[in-house]
């Protein structure tokens, strides 16, 4: 008894675990269950796999399923891992090939399909399948589509594959297997058919466009507006968009929400200029223009949401199509024949938008709705144009009968818009009609009566010569009225008016009326007014401009010559550093600035005095007010304190200073044009002085400007014939002494003037631009003596020269290909050619110095930046520009007792270093300094202790004098 109770729980416990095994069993398979495979026909050329494949939502970046049992009834689970790491959503399903051959066909999944798509939120289009995992056999092989994800898979003869697909959308719209020939052979037959389609609606818009050309009423650019929407539209809904700028697949949801919004603006524009709604009633102009804002502002929704810009649009599109249908029936019934031929093709837009509607929400899931959709949209169009054609065409001669000549002449008047103008003489009355007085504001019959009544409302100025015309015609009783005058309005302003009529003679010869016509010219004559005003003033300031500055000093010289009692004086005020500033702040600001500084200096002139401006950043004074020297000198000294004060713009405070040239009259002798010379002459000595100063003319001055164009001639002159004296000053490397490079100098010995410095001939150059031919002639001779030198001496480190750059050369537009002549003329270690530009010129234009470095730097050409820490520049900009040398200015290398200056100079070097540029010290005028230097890291110096600027041939002999060993120990092994 004891051992059967033992046996029986035993088997109890056998039975639950048993059962609970099963169980578990169940829910696992309820839970992985398999899915049931789709048998794939031999002889079926499409089969639709939509609503038979299994979508896993939220699933995460790895799925597991169980594949549909095989030819052996097992069922096998596979996990598949997502290949974007992100992707959530899954679709499962299984083909099965009964068949005893080998099946080749290709999944498709469109990207958009109108077919469902919805009315609100809609489904623009997207690739919808990442990649496909099958469980067993080949993996499928996606195939180039811009419309479709296609992938073509191969099922063995028996073979029962599970495939899982990584879905890019939550959604699958359609999902289709095709047998490969039909696919294309579909595709084919719907490539032409859109073909033709963007054909006829490319040629129907460009045709309405034309016809806007030749018939520019507003109708026709409303109706080729709608057609280039169509033709868009269909662009994007055909692909043909997407391969003529190579979308990404599926990408342009955000071009086809904006071509929907289009669609329906252009509607609306359509129907407002076609039926000229602006004529009707107001309500219709405010309704328009508000709907087609708030559609153009959907373009700004679509970047944000396309989705809703595209739902938003379909909507409108629909409104817009029941309420155009309203208007055109309620003015149909009013008669308009415009609505009444609008009338069949709104019905077939109204089918349209009922099909579309009934597309979308799913109601119609036809294949072939989609292009047949687009088609019908054309045809709209096609309509829409016929009828805008009947008007282009339509209508014959204004009137086929014959007229009388006194009816032609009456419609001729009536035409061309004048007043009629009739004096009866016998009766002393004048007749206009009430349009002359509609435009003065007076009540109708004031100008209706005797020809003296007229005295009272015409301008003071012209009385007498309107009185005098009247006379003249009737005593010499011929001739012709032509006359302007101005009439007063009721406000108080006036009118200008042109008359022209002619006396008609009675049977006794004498005068009987006077006829013609009155037109109102007052804009003609402001509009003339204006431009004499323009001809002779400022068109910013409002000040004379440099004629009326001449003609007004002729006056005042003329009177001074004639009373003897006042001597005028010109004073020019040039604003120093204008151009950078402007430059700098943009033209607006320099604008601004340039009125504001007209006002504070006019503020301290006397009413007889002549404020002009007589250039960009100059401005002229006659002075009259003030007669003694001192006291001229005393006023200029106010004007350009009045310039220092600081000029606010926006947020930002601008300091600028003016430069004065005076010149006093002297006697009759002077001209105007002498006058202002001697002004101009004191004002440029101001400037070469350093600005912020006033001068007062001085004979003595006068030579110095004819100076600097005989310095030009001359200079120019000594370029062509090459006789400027090109010097090589030498630059130590610090580490052993030697001649690592030179800087390329120019020294000008004149035949008669003797040496004259460069700091005299250099800035005449920048002035006449002389300057690019003196750049061209320096890179030219150094990069020939560089290239004869390399030649005779070569070393490991091959010698360079340093060439210095100007504004004018950098900011010339050959400059690159220069450079690069001279490279290939002259054979040239790279980089040995080096070109010094200062911190200045570099961040005057950083963006496009930027880009022309570059390219210099390409071509194999060295780039120095000269005086460095001297400029206000940012040290940011420094690492955008590709120097390879650093050149400091020898302010920083000079002794000045400061301890601040071994810090600063050991600041620039390191910072170099790190950097990757070489470091160049100036101003080396002894042992010490050297010393110092090398010291402190500075690899190469230059300056007087190293040697003076000095000829080619004389540099030649210096290198020529280094021991053979070194330049042995130099060369490369």
């Amino acid at each position: 008894m004891s051992k059967v109770i033992p046996e029986q729980l035993g088997g109890t416990v056998k039975s639950l675990v048993i059962l609970l095994i099963a169980l578990l069993s169940f829910f696992a398979v309820d839970q992985a269950r398999a899915v049931e495979p789709i048998q794939v026909p031999l002889d079926v050329d499409a089969l639709d796999l939509t609503n038979a494949i299994e979508i896993h939502d939220g699933t995460g970046a790895r799925i597991q399923v169980s594949t549909a049992p095989g030819a052996d009834g097992i069922v096998r689970r596979i996990e598949v891992a997502s290949r974007t790491g992100e992707n959530t959503d899954w679709a499962v399903f299984a083909l099965a090939n009964t068949s005893d051959e080998q099946i080749d066909r290709l999944l498709v999944a469109p990207y958009f399909r109108l077919v469902g798509s919805r009315m609100f939120w809609p489904d623009l289009g997207s690739s919808r399948i990442a990649s496909i995992t099958p469980s067993q056999g080949i993996a499928p092989e996606r195939q180039k589509s811009l419309e479709a994800d296609v992938f073509l898979i191969t099922l063995d003869p028996g073979a029962i594959v599970t495939f899982v697909a990584e879905l890019t959308t939550p959604e699958l719209p359609q999902f289709r297997l095709w047998e490969p020939d039909t696919y294309k052979e579909t595709v084919n037959a719907y490539t032409l058919y859109r073909g033709i389609i963007l054909g006829i609606s490319g040629l129907l818009a460009l045709f309405l466009t034309i016809l806007f050309v030749v018939k520019g009423t507003v109708m026709f650019p409303a109706t080729a507006s709608l057609a280039w929407a169509v033709l868009a539209y269909l662009c994007i809904d055909f692909g043909f968009f997407s391969r003529v700028f190579n979308l990404t697949q599926g990408d342009d949801q955000l071009y086809r929400a904006c071509a929907e919004v289009m669609l329906a603006a252009s509607l609306i524009i359509f129907l407002y200029a076609y039926l000229n709604l602006n004529r009707w009633n107001v309500h219709y102009s405010h309704l328009a223009l508000t709907t087609l804002v708030l559609l153009l502002g959907l373009l700004g929704v679509a970047v944000w949401d396309p989705s809703i810009a595209a739902g938003i649009a379909r909507l409108s599109l629909g409104i817009i199509g029941v309420l155009g249908f309203a208007t055109i029936m309620v003015l149909a019934f009013q008669g308009y024949d415009r609505a009444i031929m609008l009338i069949p093709t709104w019905f077939l837009l109204i089918a349209w938008l009922t099909g579309s509607a009934l597309t979308v929400t799913g109601a119609i899931a036809n294949d072939i709705v989609q292009p047949a959709l687009g088609g019908g949209l054309v045809l709209i169009v096609l309509l829409i144009g016929f009828t805008v054609m009947q008007h282009a065409f339509a209508g014959g001669a204004i009137a086929q009968g014959l007229i009388s000549d006194v009816e032609r002449r009456a419609l001729a008047l009536t035409g061309s818009g004048d007043i009629i103008w009739d004096w009866d003489v016998d009766r002393d009355r004048i007749y206009t009609g009430n349009e002359v007085e509609d435009l003065l504001g007076l009540r109708h019959g004031t100008l209706d009566g005797a020809a003296r009544d007229w005295l009272e409302v015409l301008h003071p100025q012209d009385r007498d010569r309107f009185r005098a015309t009247l006379d003249a015609v009737i005593d010499q009783r011929r001739g012709r009225i032509q006359q302007n005058f101005r009439l007063r309005s009721e406000d108080g302003h006036f009118r200008w008016f042109r008359l022209r009529a002619r006396p008609i003679v009675g049977s006794d010869g004498e005068v009987i009326r006077c006829v013609g016509t009155l037109l109102d010219i007052t804009e003609e004559r402001t509009a003339e007014e204006r431009l004499l005003h323009d001809a002779v003033h400022d068109n910013l300031t409002g000040l004379p401009n440099r004629e009326l500055f001449m003609d007004r000093l002729g006056t005042a010289l003329a009177r001074s010559r004639a009373e003897g009692n006042t001597k005028p004086a010109v004073l020019v005020i040039n604003l120093d550093r204008f151009k950078q500033v402007n430059d700098s702040i943009g033209l607006s600001a320099g604008d601004s600035i340039l009125l504001t500084v007209a006002r504070r200096l006019g503020r301290l002139i006397g009413q007889q005095d002549a404020l002009s401006r007589v250039n960009g950043d100059q401005y002229g004074l006659v002075l009259l007010s003030e007669q003694e020297p001192d006291r001229v000198v005393t006023l200029a000294d106010s004007l350009r304190k009045a310039v220092r004060a600081p000029i606010t713009f926006g947020d930002r405070e601008i300091f600028l200073t003016c430069s004065v040239g005076i010149a006093l009259y002297e006697g009759e002798k002077q001209s105007v044009e002498d006058l202002v010379t001697n002004a101009e002459i004191a004002l440029n000595h101001a400037k070469r002085l350093g600005g912020d100063r006033q001068e007062v003319y001085r004979p003595i001055l006068r030579p110095l400007g004819k100076n600097v164009v005989d310095i030009e001639s001359d200079l120019r002159e000594a370029i062509k014939k090459e006789t400027l004296g090109v010097f090589f000053q030498p630059i130590i490397r610090l580490e052993d002494q030697s001649i690592a490079g030179f800087e390329v100098l120019a020294r000008w010995t004149h035949p008669k003037r003797g040496k004259i410095a460069p700091s005299d001939f250099i800035p005449v150059a920048e002035q006449s631009s002389l300057i690019n031919e003196l750049g061209t002639y320096m890179l030219d001779k150094g990069a020939q003596q560089l290239s004869a030198w390399q030649r005779e001496f070569p070393m490991t480190k091959p010698l360079f020269v340093s060439i210095n750059m100007s504004s004018r050369q950098l900011l010339k537009h050959d400059l690159i290909n220069e450079v690069k002549a001279v490279l290939s003329r002259s054979s040239l270690a790279t980089g040995t050619l080096k070109l010094e530009l200062t911190e200045s010129l570099v961040m005057s234009n950083p963006e496009y110095s930027a880009k022309v470095l570059e390219r210099l730097r390409a071509l194999g050409a060295g780039l120095s930046l000269d005086d460095f820490g001297t400029g206000h520049s940012s040290l940011s900009y420094l690492q955008r520009f590709p120097f390879d040398t650093i050149k400091i200015d020898q302010s920083f290398v000079k002794a000045d007792g400061k301890a601040t200056r071994p810090v600063l100079l050991r600041s620039i070097v390191a910072m170099g270093h790190d950097l990757g540029m070489s470091v160049v010290a100036e101003g080396a005028e002894n042992e010490a300094d050297a010393l110092e230097l090398y010291q402190l890291g500075c690899q190469y110096a230059q300056g007087f202790f190293f040697g003076l600027p000095m000829p080619g041939a004389e540099a030649t002999k210096l290198l020529r004098s280094i021991p053979a060993e070194t330049e042995t120990e130099a060369e490369p092994s």
